[in-house]
């Protein structure tokens, strides 16, 4: 099972750099770049933070794919 994130497409469109979101959810730049590349499964805390900067739901950001 893989999580699927958008975060990517939204960070575009807030115009925010992964070192900007990885500052305002307080984890570390690569953090944001592993979790965008699949590398990494963000906690439920971190998701739902990473959803509130980017103002859309957790579900409309991550997906599980079978």
């Amino acid at each position: 099972m893989a999580l699927l994130t958008k975060m990517k497409e939204y960070r575009a469109k807030h115009k925010l750099s992964q070192d900007q979101l990885a500052k305002a959810v307080g984890v570390r730049r690569e953090t944001i770049g592993n979790i965008e590349n699949g590398k990494y499964n963000p906690s439920l805390k971190l998701a739902f933070d990473i959803a509130k900067v980017l103002q859309v739901s957790v579900e409309e950001l991550f997906e599980f794919e079978d």
